[in-house]
């Protein structure tokens, strides 16, 4: 019978393990959080999250001021509906979507409204908005989205409107903080710029959502996701020139004479619209640089005089794996699906 050689079975088994180990580095198992873009190196908290939603944030925040004045003490949530003038508000439901998210700790009493007090976590999505509210780009992102829904919402028939209204609504408060006229003014001339909404000539100025608009507002993505998801028959420019001073994505189609047959067309796009969307990806600032570093070097085999599929093949799966780790948007996904379309041509 042969000797079983012990020392080598567990140096295999190291190899092994350690191959998993570079494995799951490259591939890790990626679970989907509710975050939306605010550019980037950062994120918002996603609609469904306590502090996305405008009532809940003020009330978060509002929480925070009564327990400095009063560290020991439960507060009557009543109290936030009557100061901020909510009378559509039930303070008991309030209570409980921020008990189901742990975010307060709650003493029923009999026929009252539930007192609470903010937990651990509370404390920390407080930290967070404190935090959020100073980023301008997201400050604006939000108030274009949330003014564009509130028109769509309030004169959805492009029937015209004094924009000044929303900033009495309870939708004109980001991150526990109000939207400031200035800020509102900012966010009209965005979505006049791309033909969401329609400036009237009248005293006072008023706006109409145009059809555009509410092709927007019926997709439920943000402002941002509709102005830069692809259109068909539409080019894509990150301003990366190739070696013939071509831009990335500037031509719509784009074949060359190789010997392997290959059409590098949608590789060509999908480098061009990744270069695109990069900034508004969430992508910290270390792994957009990778990102676009991939991205050129995928538009530089694609645009080479014979593209091997080998090498388009690696690009565009890491660009995908990038895709998949940035922040969900319709720009990632648009973007990933890209991805698949070009991978499959290989096939």
């Amino acid at each position: 019978m042969a000797r079983i050689n012990q020392r080598a079975i567990e140096k295999h088994l190291k190899d092994i393990a350690k191959s998993y180990e570079r494995a799951a580095k490259r591939n890790p198992i990626r679970v989907p959080i509710q975050t939306e873009a605010t550019g980037t190196g950062g994120t918002m908290p996603g609609r469904d999250a306590a502090e996305g939603d405008p009532v809940l944030a003020r009330l978060l925040m509002w929480l925070d001021e009564q327990t400095q004045q009063n560290p020991s003490r439960y507060i009557d949530v009543t109290r936030f509906v009557e100061e901020q003038q909510l009378p559509d508000e039930d303070p008991t439901v309030l209570v409980f979507e921020l008990e189901q998210r742990d975010l307060v700790r709650v003493v029923r009493a009999m026929g009252g409204t539930p007192d609470v007090y903010p937990t651990d976590a509370g404390r920390v999505a407080i930290h967070r908005l404190k935090k959020l509210r100073l980023d301008r780009a997201a400050r604006l992102r939000y108030t274009m989205d949330a003014f564009h829904r509130w028109l769509f919402d309030t004169a959805g028939d492009q029937k015209p409107t004094n924009p000044v209204m929303f900033l009495d609504t309870p939708a004109a408060y980001f991150a526990g903080s109000e939207i400031t006229g200035p800020e509102l003014h900012e966010a009209l001339a965005h979505l006049e710029q791309h033909k969401l909404i329609e400036r009237i000539d009248t005293e006072p100025p008023t706006v109409a959502i145009t059809p555009q608009g509410v092709s927007c507002a019926l997709t439920g993505g943000s402002v941002q996701d509709h102005v830069n998801q692809p259109r068909p028959g539409t080019t894509y420019n990150n301003f990366m020139p190739n070696a013939k001073g071509v831009i990335i994505g500037e031509q719509q189609y784009f074949t060359q004479n190789n010997t392997d047959g290959v059409d590098p067309t949608l590789f060509v796009q999908l480098a061009g619209y990744v270069g695109q969307v990069s900034p508004i990806l969430g992508l910290s600032d270390h792994d957009r640089v990778e990102l676009e570093r991939v991205a050129q070097d995928l538009h530089t085999e694609a645009t080479s005089s014979n593209p091997e599929p080998g090498r388009l093949r690696q690009f565009a799966t890491q660009l995908k794996e990038h895709l998949l780790a940035a922040t969900t948007t319709m720009a990632a996904t648009q973007g990933i699906q890209m991805a698949e379309q070009a991978l499959a041509a290989l096939m």
